[in-house]
């Protein structure tokens, strides 16, 4: 990749440049599901999602509670432009326990969108795990996490639905 392709992916219009959009710092509702209906947990979580690298990646740090448990995460978002697809390395106290998962995949209608895997508790098969970033305004960042099953039905695991509570630019 190149240097000129890289700055015309951060100017306006490039995918570089949605990406430096979300940097900021956020607040927002976080809910979690274990099975279809009430999600099992509705709590708040913050985040800060600034920029590294020269802008070319994201680095969103972030804490809430769950069951009355604090948790916190780590994920490295990046748009990889020889591939033209969105990678994202995650890890966090409560989701992914020890390991880092690793995702990839499109931009589809403006929304970033990652699909890694995790192996059940009890050493079965893979299932999947789909990550969706969409921003419809400069206010709102929603995140939803998708689990897949083997059979590659998706229910909605975790959504974020994140406000701006600075106007800070999270370059880093």
């Amino acid at each position: 990749m190149s240097q000129e392709a890289f700055q015309r992916s951060a100017a306006p219009g490039g995918v570089h440049h949605q990406l430096a959009a979300m940097a900021g710092e956020w607040e927002g509702r976080f809910r979690l599901w274990f099975e279809p209906g009430p999600p099992a947990e509705d709590s708040v979580q913050r985040g800060r999602i600034r920029l590294v690298g020269g802008g070319r990646f994201l680095l969103h740090e972030y804490e809430g509670r769950c069951g009355g448990e604090p948790f916190e995460g780590v994920a490295l978002w990046a748009y990889h432009l020889d591939n033209q697809a969105f990678e994202c390395a995650w890890g966090e106290s409560f989701g992914t326990g020890t390991s880092i998962m690793f995702s990839t995949g499109p931009v589809t209608d403006g929304r970033f969108a990652a699909l890694g895997s995790y192996r059940d508790s009890v050493g079965g098969e893979r299932w999947g795990w789909r990550t969706e970033l969409s921003q419809a305004d400069a206010q709102h960042l929603d995140v939803r996490m998708f689990n897949v099953t083997p059979a590659g039905e998706e229910a909605l695991a975790v959504e974020v639905n994140y406000r701006r509570v600075s106007a800070s630019a999270g370059q880093g």
